[in-house]
Formats: structure tokens, sequence, C-alpha cells
């Protein structure tokens, strides 16, 4: 086809999709609107130029999202459970409870299910916390129901063209609707993990691993030691946008002569694959993810692999299932509270600790890179670069990862109450006292771990993916320690952290990391926007953890 043809082509399609705008500005005005925005800027300004329309046969999937009801009392409620000094101390929620006070009712549930049969949307899953529906569907059925044209744009700052709606999507159902993901893919999600040079690995010598890299166990011997905790009795849930090679797992535990005794499981979502073929799929961020959990805890009883396309489906099948109760996520993209919150209000309710990867570019990383990390009720997991004493040894010194995301909320989120008291921020860590910092704690991140992903096993590689998992395995530790001890799991643990962080015992808790920078921000005495509060030192961690106290 000559370039005249071409260019003919384009300006019909142009052409064909404003007339299909026309048809779309009739829409009623009494039509229910989503309560979020869909329109990526880039679109509603025309910095994105308009070159085509989507395929009326493509097929797509959605995640319908629903909003909370009595959200001032679920406030209040958290508040009380995260309180030691409150009868409701860590008197978690089960599903069927928060549903029953807090979930989309029935009714406006059994009419969103209603309005989706109904516009020729097949439902591909429906959790029994009723905050989320995800369906499919060609596009053009998808535009009917929403009232939208889906345009397919150029992207202003990327080699790659994206599609998204036209404008917000209305919808003709009575039930108000929190958000549609799916509408557009403007922003991709980006793994937090990174390989390194060879001239990046010079010189480590300390792990177990090949060529002195460090391996997963060595993690476990530094931060927790030769303890009988394992994980058992407890599951770890990690949050993944891709599949996983089990293959790639049983070699890593395999080429180091440790065994593997935890069932992995994974749980697909949004027509998503489980599986991740190495010609055409990476798996390094959800292998590494796997490994490092089982490594912290490796007597859990399982490790659950969500694997999804849209962050609600992903985070709310977790909130769904309530079976991990501690979560790591390595993954970061765009996105706001308001769509998330709520699910993260519920694994809140329930007991459940999300754990999230800041980043690995420093002070200098893009917010739609480092969130979800800097949500105020998750985890927020930086770098360090560890030194131990000798192979599978202990603990011996620790700086500030350079890598380390760290800074004040770029997604302009707001300050947390826990990170308002005395002590927390300081002139020395410049942090701020109007938005949320991170991170919270931290692990070793540097490029010198060992790995096998893609049917491969090497060194040079790193990231805060690595510290999240760990984090996640270490938690498992402590809530086997708290079952045992006929105690509640630790829940939501940055209001515990900030108080051990402030208290006097804060030296024998944490490492305490003082030296090294991420850009703009050091590594300092106590919290800094670097390594948050620090690395744990385990067993001191754990019982400090587990004494936080509340009424009996």
């Amino acid at each position: 086809m000559n370039n005249i043809c071409r260019a003919t082509l384009q300006r019909l399609s142009i052409v064909s999709f404003a007339f299909t705008l026309l048809l779309t500005s009739a829409v009623a005005l009494a039509q229910q609107r989503a309560l979020t925005t869909h329109v990526p800027e880039e679109v509603a300004s025309g910095a994105a130029p308009l070159i085509g329309h989507i395929p009326a046969t493509q097929h797509m999937s959605l995640a319908i999202s629903l909003p909370l009801r009595n959200e001032a009392e679920l406030k209040d409620l958290l508040q009380q459970i995260y309180d030691p000094q409150s009868p409701s101390f860590h008197k978690y929620l089960s599903v069927g409870d928060f549903i029953a006070r807090f979930g989309p009712s029935d009714s406006d549930y059994l009419e969103l299910i209603r309005f989706a049969r109904a516009n020729a949307l097949t439902i591909i899953d429906a959790p029994v916390n009723r905050l989320v529906v995800d369906v499919e569907g060609p596009a053009s059925t998808i535009e009917k129901a929403f009232h939208v044209a889906l345009g397919v744009y150029q992207h202003p700052t990327e080699s790659r063209t994206f599609y998204a709606p036209d404008r917000e999507p209305t919808v003709d159902l009575d039930v108000p609707l929190l958000h549609i993901s799916g509408l557009d893919n403007f922003t991709l999600p980006h793994a937090k993990n990174v390989r390194a040079s060879n001239s990046d690995t010079s010189g480590k010598t300390t792990g177990s691993g090949p060529g002195g890299q460090f391996i997963g166990s060595d993690m476990r011997a530094a931060y927790y030691g030769s303890g009988s905790l394992n994980g058992s009795g407890q599951s770890v849930g990690l949050f993944e946008y891709a599949g996983y090679e089990v293959s790639d797992v049983q070699t890593y535990f395999h080429k180091l002569h440790q065994p593997l005794n935890v069932p992995i499981r994974g749980i697909a979502l949004n027509g998503a694959s489980i599986t991740c073929p190495p010609q055409s799929c990476d798996d390094s961020e959800q292998a590494l993810d796997i490994e490092m959990a089982i490594s912290m805890a490796p007597a859990l009883d399982e490790v659950v692999v969500y694997v999804g396309n849209y962050d609600v489906s992903i985070f709310n099948r977790m909130a769904s299932d309530n079976t991990a109760k501690q979560v790591s996520c390595s993954w970061g993209w765009t996105d706001d509270e308001t769509r998330l919150d709520p699910i993260f209000e519920e694994m809140a309710a329930q007991g459940q600790t999300v754990f999230v990867a800041t980043g690995d570019d420093g002070s200098s990383s893009a917010p739609n890179y480092v969130w979800p990390a800097d949500d105020p009720l998750v985890v927020a997991v930086g770098g360090t670069d560890l030194t131990t004493n000798g192979p599978g040894g202990s603990w011996k010194s620790e700086v500030g990862w350079r890598g380390s995301a760290g800074m004040p909320s770029k997604n302009g989120i707001p300050i947390p109450g826990y990170q308002q008291i005395p002590g927390v921020i300081t002139s020395s860590n410049g942090g701020s006292t109007s938005l949320r910092n991170i991170p919270d704690v931290a692990a070793e991140a540097n490029t010198n771990q060992w790995s096998c992903f893609d049917g491969i096993c090497t060194g040079g590689s790193g990231g805060t993916s690595y510290a999240a998992p760990q984090w996640a395995g270490l938690t498992a530790l402590a809530n086997q320690q708290a079952v045992a001890d006929g105690k509640a799991t630790l829940g939501f643990i940055n209001p515990a952290i900030y108080a051990i962080g402030t208290g006097s015992d804060f030296d024998s808790d944490f490492h305490d990391i003082t030296v090294g920078s991420n850009g703009k921000y050091s590594a300092v005495t106590g919290f800094d926007l670097v390594t948050g509060w620090g690395s744990p030192q385990g067993p001191n961690l754990i019982e400090a953890l587990l004494s936080a106290g509340g009424p009996e």
C-alpha cells in the first residue's frame, strides 16, 4: 500500500471516529457517571494525537468497582483496631462482617450484575466482598454499554500507541460506580527489579550464592538468624501482572541444594495467564518474589500468586480470599487513592499487611513508578546494601542503597497520622510535614543477588523487588509466633513500627542505617527517606511487634 492510500485510510478512520463521537454526545444527562476519572489528561488536552479507532471486535476485559458504604464508621473502626488502648485492638473483621457493615449492598451488587448481563458483557469473576466485578466483551459492546468511543492515540513520550475513551463513561444504572479499570492502557505497569552490569557486582563476596552473590537464605540468616520460626501455618500472597514458570523456582532451590517444601498456587484474573513461557514472557519479577518469600519462611503453608491485568482485581481478590495475612507487591503504575483505598481498608480491617517495593531510581523515581508504595495503608519498602559476616553469616553492616526510592509523596498523598508523632519528621531527614513520606522500612536490594528466571540462573540482579517479599516472609514468621502465643496476627504494622521507631528500644529492633544516599536524601539516625526505620533485627523486632500491647 502506498503512502497516499495509507494517509487516506488514516483520515477515513479519524473521520469515522469523529462521527462516533458525535453520536455518543447525545447521551442523556441523567446517566450515572463513575466517581473517578478515566480520560488521560494527555487525551483531554490533545497532547496525544488521535490516530484511529480501536477495532470493534477487539476483545477486552474490565474491572468495575463499587464504592464502600459507611466510610466514616470504617475509618473510626480502623483507628480503634490499631490503637493498643482500644477494646477493639486487633479485633479484626471477617470478610462476611466487612461486607455486612461496609461493602456495597446486595441490591446494588445484583443491579450491577444485571446491568452487565443486559449489555452483553460476560462476567468472569465476582468476588464475595462485592467490591469488584470483572467482565469481558468486544470493544463495540463496551463502547455501547459505557457510552464512550475508544480511540487509538500516539503516546506523547513513549514509542507506542495506546487506547483510551474520548469522554468519561456513563451508565444507564442508578447504582454509583467507583471506577472502570481497563478502558485505557495509557500507562503500563513496571516491575521494580533491576539487572546490573558486571562492574556493579565486583567486590561483593559475602553471599553464599555463585560468585559471592546473595541468595534468599542469606537474607534469612542476616535478618532473622537461626531461630525455629519458619512460617508454618501462614501464607504469603504475591501481586503480579504476569505469570511465572514454577520450573524456575524449582531450579533455584535445586541448584542451591535446598529443599522446596512450599506449595505454589496461582490464581488468574481478568483473563491473565498463570504461565510465563520464556520465549514470550519475562518472569524475573514473579520468580524472584516467590524465591525470596520462601527463602525467608521455608515452611509456609503456601505462596499464592495472584496474576491479573488490573490492580483493583488483584488486590480485591486478595482481600476477598483473606487467606494470606502478608502480601507483597513489587510493581508500580499510575493510580490514585480513590479506587484502591477501599480495598486496602478492607485488608487492614481483616488484619492483612501489604508490603510494596518503593522503586529503584532513588529520589528521582517518577510518581507512576513509585505508586502504590506511597499509599498510607501499605508498608513502603526501600533498599539497602548489606554486608554479612561471610556466606550465610549474620548481619555485619548496611548502608542505604543509591537506588532506594524515597521522598515525600510525588502523588500528593497527605501525611498519615502515624508519621505525625514526635520524632519522625526532623530537620535532618528532610521529610515533609504535609505529605506521606517513604519508605517505612528497608532490606537488601543492591544488584548482587542471584536468582533463576526465564529459564536461566544468574547474578547481578537487585532492586526493592527483593526487599518487599523479604519483609512479607519475615512477617509470616511473626504471625506464626502470634498464633502460637494465642494472639491475633499483626495486621497493618505501620502504626506499631512507628511506635517502635520512636521508642527507647528502637536500636535493638531495627538496624538503624545512617550511611548512604538516594540522590536528594541521605540516611540519618532514626527515620529517613532512604531506608525508613531501617532493616529488621528479626527476633527482637518480632518480639516487639508481638508485645505491642492492648487490652486483654
